[in-house]
């Protein structure tokens, strides 16, 4: 039984939530948010955000649902070093530094943090490895939706004047026909994904400044085509309410000159629910592997399997 702690209370902490409170392996030891007069539907202990430093010494993983975009590179470094934590970080472009900053504070502090466990990056990660490794001679393509995304949803939250937003990304299928076909070498990202956001403002919000704040975003919307359409709350939460999502990971290849493709292929009803039952999975596997005196960052590359299993439970896949 480990005693695990989420922090952050949005839709990804609290599919977390109701995970951890159906687990017969985690005892939930409380919600950690910057949101007062919160009460969960569990009857889980909700704390202010900065309590879990007190708390610490009786928590064996965190697991930290926060955006990418601002709180995991300012409170979820904080924590490194201090618990246990596994997060689902998914700026691809910081990803280096964010790894580099979290390894030295974990590893000074004798913990682990285990970063990017999500399903891109994360399976999707782990999948682009496998098949480069098996099929080394080929190119390979990820795509991502039709579907909602967390992160950037998140990011378009965060601007100044926006109430509510949701973005929507949209493979193109121009690229992935090319994909299929072992072509598109040169497929940039602008040329494989749209991006559409659906943004409610607040009343008296400069609207031009919204837009162009969401177009120049490095990293996020500024590498792509965007469309952004502004709407009232109430058709916001009425019309784009669901959380669906999905990708694929296709590589085209030969092996001793003969044509070979592989794919992986997700389609996810609730994308924050999904992301929530990895991130869990591996937080358990995080205290375990701690334990056994494991510390520092680690990426998914680095956790074997059979660590998402209890001790002797893997051989029945051997």
């Amino acid at each position: 039984m480990k005693n695990v702690a989420i922090v952050g209370y949005g839709n990804l902490g609290k599919a977390c939530e109701k995970i951890a409170c159906g687990s017969e392996d985690m005892r939930l030891v409380g919600i950690f948010s910057r949101r007062r007069g919160l009460v969960s539907p569990y009857g889980t202990p909700i704390f202010a955000q900065e309590e879990i430093f007190d708390m610490a010494k009786d928590i064996d993983v965190a697991a930290l649902c926060l955006g990418s975009a601002n709180d995991l590179v300012s409170f979820g470094i904080s924590l490194a070093g201090k618990v246990n934590t596994v997060d689902s970080f998914d700026t691809h472009a910081k990803m280096r530094d964010y790894v580099k900053n979290m390894d030295e504070l974990a590893a000074e502090g004798g913990k682990l943090s285990l970063v990017g466990i999500g399903w891109d990056p994360g399976i999707f990660s782990l999948c682009r490895a496998l098949f480069e490794g098996v099929l080394p001679n080929g190119l390979t393509h990820t795509f991502w939706g039709k579907g909602v995304s967390q992160g950037h949803s998140e990011a378009l939250r965060r601007i100044d004047g926006v109430l509510d937003a949701i973005q929507y990304t949209v493979p193109k299928q121009e690229a992935i026909d090319l994909a299929t076909q072992g072509k598109g070498e040169a497929l940039t990202e602008r040329d494989k994904h749209l991006r559409v956001c659906y943004i409610a403002a607040k009343e008296g919000a400069d609207l031009k400044k919204i837009e162009e704040t969401v177009r120049t975003m490095p990293n996020y919307f500024e590498p792509y085509d965007v469309e952004i359409h502004f709407v009232d709350v109430e058709t916001l939460r009425r019309e784009h309410g669901g959380m669906p999502h999905g990708g694929q990971v296709l590589r085209s290849g030969y092996a001793n000159g003969k044509g070979c493709k592989l794919r992986l292929e997700l389609e996810l009803e609730s994308n924050p629910d999904f992301t929530a039952g990895v991130l869990l999975s591996y937080a358990a596997a995080c205290a375990r592997l701690n334990e056994g005196g494991m510390c520092g960052a680690k990426s998914i590359l680095d956790i074997p399997a059979s660590a998402l299993y209890q001790k002797g439970y893997a051989l029945r896949f051997v």
